[in-house]
């Protein structure tokens, strides 16, 4: 038994947020049904075609779930969406803002109709404010939540390599949800959850707004290298590869000096003796350990740092991590399927291949429309007729 059995999951949704958010309760065992446009569906669809034709950021996001297109502007689609509605448990939407408003299908509106009903709406900023209305995706929240402003080089500011803004979002859905329907189990209601891109990245974003408090200055642009404790990000060796370390307190510091760059003197040194002094010099201690690196190969180093008990890590490509050798020991590591075939998949963290967590196929645009349809009672006659004015 998954922990989510039995649980229905109702979704109008594209791109990532909402999509990675629903992904997590159909891993947990939730039947999740995606509603999609006729034709076009989820616009991730297109983004491009690196798996074998279909579009990574699709087949990462939406595998274990059922599609249906439906044409919601048109009378019947509206009917289906209240059939599927009658006993679903959650729905989800990250629709344009006043979307579901429009069609009848917010909180207000669905609560008095389906009392036990969890809603679940993901947006840019939220349902109300003065941003309410403006469309939001990925890269520009991580603008206006500040995220930008201390990533990247000192005046080159770097959006994150994945879409982290996005999978915030969807993370504090996936886990609101959970929790309201645990509170469901002890009221009998359903529950309204607002989440929003800005406020998710925002909390992600708390260390440095806290280190900037009161008018204090920002931590600095620094690259891949941590802004406010050196030295941690990364070096090169003298063989040209890159290595990432990562010191946290003053004795791995007296490590680092006697068995890494091999400068025990540095421990006394003024410029040094402290996270913020060494902070404050980095550029200067950057150039010794890059002096004391230029001789050792990144294999070498490693060994050193792992010697002095000093966190580390290879930078690895994306070809790599295919291969990690970690994640192969540890079996992390499936295949689920697609239209166009098999594809690699990675368990969800924190759930055991044992455990046989739901790794369900990737659907095909209105795949499941004909089988939900019948399962809800239409009859081939009706299907037809919803065909032919292509409300499906």
């Amino acid at each position: 038994m998954r922990p989510l059995d039995g649980i229905k999951v109702v979704t109008f949704e594209h791109a990532i947020a909402a999509p990675f958010c629903t992904r997590q309760l159909a891993d947990l065992g939730a039947r999740v049904i995606k509603v999609e446009r006729p034709g076009t569906g989820d616009f991730a669809r297109g983004y491009d075609e690196r798996v074998s034709g279909l579009a990574s950021h699709f087949v990462w996001t939406n595998r274990s779930k059922e599609s249906i297109t439906l044409d919601v502007k048109q009378a019947h689609a509206i009917e289906v969406v209240h059939k599927l509605l009658a006993d679903a448990d959650v729905f989800v939407q990250n629709l344009a803002p006043g979307a579901t408003q429009r069609l009848g299908l917010d909180y207000e509106a669905l609560s008095e109709r389906y009392p036990r009903l969890i809603v679940c709406d993901i947006s840019g900023y939220g349902l109300d404010g003065p941003f309410r209305d403006k469309k939001a995706y990925d890269l520009l929240i991580q603008s206006e939540s500040g995220f930008l402003s201390i990533t990247g080089s000192e005046g080159e500011p770097a959006k994150a390599g994945c879409s982290i803004a996005d999978i915030a979002a969807g993370m504090y859905g996936y886990t609101n949800i959970l929790a309201a329907l645990l509170e469901r189990g002890r009221t009998g209601r359903g529950k309204h959850i607002d989440v929003s891109m800005l406020e998710s990245m925002v909390e992600w974003m708390s260390y440095p707004l806290y280190y900037a408090i009161d008018g204090q200055t920002a931590p600095r642009q620094t690259g891949a290298s941590h802004a406010t404790i050196f030295p941690y990000g990364p070096f090169k060796a003298g063989d040209g590869k890159t290595v990432m370390l990562g010191l946290q307190n003053e004795r791995e510091w007296k490590k680092f000096c006697e068995t890494v760059i091999q400068l025990p003197q540095l421990q006394a040194d003024n410029r040094f003796c402290s996270n913020s002094r060494r902070v404050a010099n980095r550029d200067e201690l950057a150039r010794l350990i890059l002096d004391a690196f230029a001789s050792l190969s990144a294999a070498q180093v490693i060994e050193r740092l792992d010697e002095a008990g000093i966190a580390n890590a290879r930078m690895n490509d994306m070809q790599a991590v295919w291969t990690h050798e970690q994640l192969v020991a540890r079996q992390r590591w499936t295949t689920v399927q697609t239209p166009a075939g098999e594809i690699p998949a990675l368990y969800p963290p924190g759930v055991a291949p044992s455990e046989e967590p739901r790794m369900g196929a990737v659907p095909a645009l209105g795949q499941h429309s004909e089988a939900i349809l019948q399962e809800l009672g239409f009859s081939s006659t009706q299907i037809e007729d919803m065909h032919a004015v292509g409300a499906i």
